[in-house]
């Protein structure tokens, strides 16, 4: 009798131990109690409107959603009918990154009050900021991505193209109510109400393209004497900021070898049409060092901006950058049309030159210098090309001293008050301590000297005529030690002699 064939394996494996036994029904039941019970929980957990712990922490941390920056962009503020240019009519366009937005936002913090300005810090990427500091600058808000356009500037950076579009997305954001477009750096303080002055000499309702050249010839050559230096500032009337609005993507284009976001909007204002209005108080600072001589001798005309603060020297020796910006702040209140102005005079009777920069320094030097001369920025700064220092200024200059004795003694402002009694500001300079040579001339030593105090009445019209330096007059010893100086608008036929 043969012995019946062995049935075949099963088709996914070895056939099942005779020794196997199916599980439990109660087993089996608990398994699917838990998996239902998990599954509800988790339906009811993804659709809860409370986030977890972790993730309220991130969202408070990161940047708000765009539509939330828009709002907080433009307040309303009280629109009352005005002819002349007001700050508000102005919105800021700041351009920053987020690499340096923790330094440089202390810059933004000094001259930008959201109270009565509108503005938008454009970002490269989203950055964190506290809501107490928020309050404190205008809203943050990240550019659009521009890698679709070209950039072939071997010396330059492609973040040129997204500064230069910066013009555009401030436009596309629909504000209303807008006379002037600004752009800066977020290195750049501005002095608001010196704009406002600045742009009322201009219609806003045509065309206009206003800012400064660089302080370094070089840099005009290879850029353009006709270009307005972005990080200096620059102004654009509303409807020639809608018209270059309209054209801006397609003129970048056209231009992928030009170096900055700057000479581009320069090339798309050439083919507008539109030349540069130029306002020598918009300051690019393209020096090295310090720019005392360059503040101490201001062109007669309001000063608006300063940039590239984190490369020149603080501006008092005695103080950090942001605390030397911020000493500014005292005299800006009390008469910001005046600030930076330089008066000269003399005192006959001790043989002395006195040059003041109001609310900044006052310089007393040894001897009788001509007007002509003094007015000259001293050279206490390098050229932003070294190798063409003293050689390739865009301005004239002259040394800080041709003989040891004609070292000026140099009086730093320290503070200033308001005298309403007798309508003037009362603002105090304290002599610098440094060594100077020893001289044999046979006159009045200024180291006599600790403090100056400059009297001045305010002035708010000031450049409402035609420019001209206010005249100063040596009032004598104050005090011990104490030199008291008048400064006003000059008097029927007064001058420097």
């Amino acid at each position: 009798m043969k012995k019946p064939p062995t049935p075949p394996p099963p088709p996914f494996g070895p056939a099942v131990s005779p020794t196997f036994r199916p599980l439990p029904k109660l087993l089996i039941f608990l398994i699917l109690f838990l998996s239902v019970t998990y599954i509800v929980y988790t339906f009811k957990l993804l659709s809860s409107d409370e986030p977890c712990p972790d993730e309220s922490i991130k969202i408070s941390s990161i940047s708000s959603p765009p539509f939330f920056i828009r709002n907080r962009t433009f307040p309303n503020f009280p629109l009352k009918p005005h002819a002349q240019t007001e700050i508000q009519d102005i919105v800021f366009g700041i351009a920053s990154s987020a690499k340096l937005w923790e330094q440089r936002k202390e810059y933004i913090k000094l001259w930008f009050d959201p109270r009565k300005m509108r503005g938008v810090v454009w970002m490269d990427e989203p950055v964190g900021t506290k809501a107490e500091e928020a309050e404190l600058l205008p809203p943050v808000m990240v550019s659009e991505d521009t890698t679709g356009f070209a950039y072939r500037n071997r010396q330059g950076k492609r973040s040129a193209i997204r500064i230069a579009r910066i013009v555009a997305e401030t436009v596309r954001l629909g504000v209303e109510n807008v006379r002037w477009v600004v752009m800066g750096d977020d290195d750049t303080v501005f002095v608001t109400e010196n704009l406002v002055r600045v742009l009322r000499k201009y219609d806003h309702k045509g065309f206009y393209y206003i800012g400064s050249s660089s302080e370094s010839h070089l840099q005009n050559i290879q850029l353009s004497y006709g270009m307005a230096y972005g990080g200096g500032g620059f102004a654009i009337s509303y409807p020639l900021a809608k018209a270059l609005e309209k054209i801006l993507d397609g003129c970048l284009e056209r231009y992928p070898t030009l170096y900055g976001s700057d000479d581009r909007i320069q090339a798309c204002m050439a083919e507008l049409g539109v030349p540069l209005s130029k306002e020598p108080g918009f300051h690019q600072c393209d020096v090295y060092g310090n720019l005392f001589g360059l503040l101490a001798a201001h062109p007669v005309t309001p000063l608006v901006s300063l940039h590239h603060l984190d490369i020149v020297e603080p501006i008092f020796p005695d103080a950090t950058r942001l605390e030397g910006l911020q000493r500014l702040i005292v005299p800006m209140q009390l008469d910001s049309a005046a600030l930076m102005q330089q008066s000269i005079c003399y005192s006959r009777a001790k043989g002395w030159t006195i040059s003041i920069s109001w609310g900044y320094t006052v310089q007393i030097f040894r001897g009788i210098f001509l007007a002509r001369e003094i007015e000259l920025p001293s050279r206490t700064f390098l050229n932003w090309y070294r190798k063409a220092d003293y050689t390739a200024y865009a301005f004239n200059t002259r040394p800080v001293t041709r003989n040891p004795c004609q070292k000026p003694f140099i009086f730093y402002f320290s503070n200033a008050t308001f005298n309403s009694s007798g309508g003037v500001t009362v603002s105090e300079y304290m002599r610098d301590r440094v060594a100077h040579p020893f001289c044999k001339w046979k006159m009045p030593d200024p180291a006599e000297l600790h403090m100056v105090m400059v009297f001045k009445k305010p002035n708010p019209r000031l450049w409402d005529s035609a420019p001209r330096r206010n005249c100063c007059r040596v009032l004598g010893m104050e005090k011990e030690g104490v030199l008291g100086v008048d400064v006003g608008t000059c008097r029927e036929g007064e001058f420097v002699d």
